[in-house]
């Protein structure tokens, strides 16, 4: 078996008894969980005495989660344990610290992988480690204002016409990429508005690459245009995302949980529910203007271009 460990925290402004309270409560777990939204409409069973849940799910797999030990507003130990797609227990762990007024939330998790998936260990992990952050960037939401500004609406299968566009290409840190996303949308922006160029549709974003075991990304931030001009700037391209089949998600939300809806599109895509088109990389399209927009409206669709 391949060991790994993952381990994630955040800081939530609640008191430990409240944060406590609302991770001790597995019926509170559908709202946060960074599961969970991939297949909203999955099998859940809770134990009455609220020390159990299992879930059953075509996306999300099965599996069930325990209570194995707790101490009041300070700390959760749960065993996981997966039935499908594969067999596995894994223990979970989740500390509440006091820091001041606010509450550090540790959530961790010591796995296992069986041997025949042993070189998915480097894979799991950062897979794990972007789902926690997700799911604890909800849970600060959820446990601060009573509500979690992230709504996903499966649009479903549909035909992408394709568009030409102008854009820059940027190779970057994952970490990074919210900000240098904003700083290529800026220049690309100016650059439009000096050459009198009317953009044919909203900015776009094509990513090309999102390496998260070595957590760097490559991604195009582009205006459609009718035509690309004669000229570009040195690190400008021009290019075209073709006409395709797709699938595609809505999300409604800042661009913090934007993540969201493509680990949703990810799920369908390994469960195999959608068969991804290796040739067209996916791609996302802002409806809203981001300069005018309030960040809790932002809509966001996301094509996941698919096999016929």
């Amino acid at each position: 078996m391949r060991n790994f460990e993952v381990e994630r925290s955040i800081l939530i402004r609640r008191s430990a008894e409240e944060v406590f309270g609302i991770v001790r409560d597995f019926k509170s777990w559908p709202r946060w969980s960074p599961w969970l939204c991939a297949e909203p409409q999955c099998n859940l069973n809770f134990l009455e005495d609220g020390t159990q849940y299992s879930w059953e799910g075509e996306v999300v797999g099965s599996g069930e989660m325990k209570v194995v030990a707790e101490e009041e507003s300070k700390s959760i130990d749960l065993e996981l344990t997966m039935l499908k797609p594969w067999k596995s227990v894994s223990q979970i762990r989740f500390h509440f610290g006091r820091e001041g007024d606010r509450t550090r939330v540790t959530w961790s998790i010591n796995g296992q992988l069986p041997f025949f998936l042993f070189w998915m260990g480097p894979i799991m992990a950062a897979s794990i480690g972007f789902d926690y952050r997700r799911g604890l960037s909800m849970l600060k939401d959820f446990c601060q204002t009573g509500s979690i500004p992230s709504q996903l609406d499966f649009l479903g299968e549909g035909r992408f016409e394709g568009l030409t566009f102008v854009g820059i290409k940027t190779s970057c840190r994952i970490a990074d990429i919210e900000e240098k996303m904003v700083a290529d949308r800026l220049r690309l922006k100016k650059w439009i508005q000096d050459q009198h160029i009317t953009p044919s549709g909203q900015p776009l974003s094509i990513f090309h690459k999102w390496a998260m075991v070595r957590g760097e990304a490559t991604y195009t931030l582009g205006f459609p245009v009718e035509k690309v001009p004669g000229w570009l700037p040195e690190d400008f391209e021009g290019g075209t995302i073709p006409p395709c089949s797709v699938q595609q998600l809505r999300h409604t939300g800042p661009f913090r949980h934007l993540g969201n809806a493509w680990s949703v599109g990810i799920s369908h895509i390994r469960a195999r529910r959608w068969k991804q088109q290796r040739r067209i990389h996916p791609f996302e399209i802002y409806e809203k203007n981001a300069d005018e927009a309030l960040e809790d409206e932002m809509i966001t669709t996301v094509y996941f271009p698919i096999a016929k």
